[in-house]
């Protein structure tokens, strides 16, 4: 697992800074849905990955975010997000990453995101910690609600969809301190596992949002769930993350919505 971290943080250092290199330039943009969209750099940065991949890992699985998936009976899989925040990315807007993981037998072993603007690298083992450019990182010691700053995100079906999270939204932006949404689900749980935000939810999320940094949260101490309190999945519907001092007080504003 070390050659594969160093592997893994590599790539997602050269992917991320092919996106800086990118966002100074006129990218092509392509819609996938109403809102939802994918820029010629993300194919860019997933082809860089995958090729990579490929080469030096052959018999690995492959999940990402804008291709098929590959292998996918092999043992060990890779889930990647090439780019986090697309719409941020298109728009200029300063916050978005790449994504890597390495999946065995469904347990996450390893994390990486990387965001090229802040140069910021994050990474974890499991059972190993989790660290940002070489610092281990633990999650924020806000033990009230009241005085916390969360995190949270909004579903590409928004206009359509009633299960869209302003119910949860509306109640908890009175309850929280200050609510964020940055809109790039990895990076806000790196920044939850670095203690810049203390807590976070989200519906409707992939695989390729989640999987390295609910790794980075849990390795920095912190405590991932459902909606429901239930144990939490690459494949739940919703996900609640936070650093375990709020978990429960969060858990009672989604069960009043």
């Amino acid at each position: 697992m070390t050659e594969l971290m160093d592997f893994a943080k590599n790539l997602a250092r050269r992917a991320g800074r092919l996106l800086a290199e990118k966002v100074t330039k006129n990218n092509q943009i392509y819609y996938k849905g109403t809102i939802d969209l994918v820029t010629e750099a993300d194919k860019m940065s997933e082809e860089l990955i995958l090729t990579e991949i490929s080469r030096q890992c052959p018999d690995h699985g492959i999940l990402s975010e804008e291709s098929a998936v590959r292998n996918q009976q092999a043992t060990l899989r890779w889930i990647i997000d090439p780019l986090d925040g697309t719409t941020n990315y298109a728009h200029g807007f300063p916050f978005f990453c790449v994504s890597i993981a390495l999946e065995k037998e469904r347990t996450v072993e390893l994390g990486v995101i990387y965001d090229p603007t802040r140069e910021d690298l994050f990474f974890a083992r499991r059972s190993g910690g989790a660290y940002l450019n070489g610092k281990k990182l633990h999650v924020s010691s806000v033990s009230d609600l009241s005085r916390s700053l969360l995190a949270t995100g909004f579903p590409y079906d928004i206009r359509v969809s009633p299960d869209n999270n302003l119910n949860y939204f509306n109640l908890m932006a009175i309850k929280a301190q200050a609510i964020r949404r940055a809109g790039a689900a990895a990076l806000d749980l790196a920044y939850l596992a670095a203690g810049r935000f203390d807590g976070f939810w989200e519906l409707k999320l992939k695989p390729w949002d989640t999987a390295a940094g609910c790794l980075l949260v849990e390795e920095a101490g912190g405590v991932i769930s459902d909606m429901t309190c239930g144990k939490w999945n690459l494949d739940s519907p919703g996900l609640v993350a936070n650093n375990g001092l709020i978990h429960e007080q969060m858990m009672e504003v989604f069960r009043q919505v």
